[in-house]
């Protein structure tokens, strides 16, 4: 699995990436997590940050997910 935290590192954007790492660590996902910072980057998906994409798909963005709710994103 590739994830992409998306975010210019505001404290939402630094939330999100923790606690990403955090429910793959407890839930044993097989993933690769990557922080993008580029703004350009960042548009071509989404214009809303803090997101979360997973393999190529925004499934979060504007805020940051309980555990409970990225293990189900982690999970589809």
């Amino acid at each position: 699995m590739n994830i992409q935290v998306l975010g210019t590192g505001c404290p939402k954007c630094k939330a999100l990436e923790n606690a990403t790492r955090e429910a793959i660590a407890k839930n044993g996902f097989d993933a690769t997590i990557t922080k993008v910072e580029d703004i350009t980057e960042i548009m071509k998906l989404t214009m809303t940050t803090p997101a979360l994409v997973v393999d190529g798909k925004v499934v979060s963005k504007g805020r940051v997910p309980s555990q409970d709710e990225l293990k189900q994103l982690l999970s589809k």
